[in-house]
């Protein structure tokens, strides 16, 4: 049975490392305006703060759980923003306290869980080492868009095989959440590790093939950039199709960012 021990020191390591973005800001830049269209760094952080919360209670607390749901499936489109827009209504202060509480009681509860006990949640039930995984990608992800926000070049980390892990096993649940019938065969993933290691998932010998650099594969599984802006190549017309389409998140499909750039007509997926 997998340990998720090692996850979850990433899940902190990450954190950590956002942490130290937010933990000096002026009041004032927690209003600056992220990627994301209409949140701040303010909302960035109170969406990971709610969701950390939301997993406690997931772990803890099914029939409360349940309850939570009941009112995120009545109205799927807007429950995370209004979420995020009613905590980062808190002084940044407070909010930041929030957070760093929120996401120690979640270690916590994440270190205590039973690996081969599976919790509920917003998609199908999960283990602890899959929620601690999801949390790591969010974190991640929602921590770019508060560098972009700040001007800040991140420095990839290994860490980024727990977001790649994710993107691509959520391959077919991006067709399918467009309505899309998703590919018979499975496709062969090369990616190239900040370390310079070499990630690989799936058959050695799949006809359809998708390379690049590790942190690109990553920026466009979470929709954090365009594929235009990207050195992630596809081998074959599904796996270039999946490049358009995939998201490494759960819900509704996302709308992606826009090309930073024109794409030329000498350029190529």
């Amino acid at each position: 049975m997998f340990d998720p021990s090692s996850v979850i020191d990433d899940l902190h390591r990450e954190s950590e490392e956002l942490d130290q973005l937010v933990g000096k800001l002026e009041e004032g830049e927690w209003a600056l305006p992220t990627p994301a269209e209409g949140w701040s760094v303010a909302h960035q952080i109170a969406h990971l703060a709610w969701t950390d919360r939301a997993t406690v209670l997931a772990v803890t607390d099914a029939e409360a759980f349940g309850r939570e749901t009941e009112k995120a499936f009545a109205a799927p489109n807007s429950f995370v923003d209004e979420a995020a827009e009613e905590w980062s209504r808190a002084e940044p202060a407070l909010l930041l306290a929030n957070w760093r509480a929120g996401r120690a009681e979640l270690e916590s509860v994440l270190r205590s869980a039973s690996p081969g006990v599976r919790f509920p949640w917003y998609g199908p039930p999960m283990s602890a080492a899959s929620m601690t995984t999801a949390r790591l990608m969010e974190t991640w992800a929602h921590g770019q868009d508060v560098a972009d926000a700040l001007g800040v070049t991140r420095e990839p980390t290994d860490r980024l095989k727990h977001v790649a892990r994710i993107g691509v096993r959520t391959r077919n649940f991006a067709f399918g959440v467009r309505g899309l019938t998703p590919p018979s065969e499975e496709f062969r993933v090369e990616l190239v590790a900040p370390s310079g290691e070499l990630w690989t998932f799936g058959p050695e010998d799949a006809a359809q093939r998708v390379t690049g650099p590790a942190l690109d594969f990553c920026l466009l599984v979470t929709q954090r950039a365009n594929r235009a802006d990207l050195a992630v190549r596809a081998k074959g017309p599904d796996a270039d199709r999946w490049l358009d389409i995939a998201q490494a998140f759960a819900g509704p499909s996302g709308t992606g960012r826009a090309p930073k750039r024109a794409k030329g007509a000498g350029d190529d997926h």
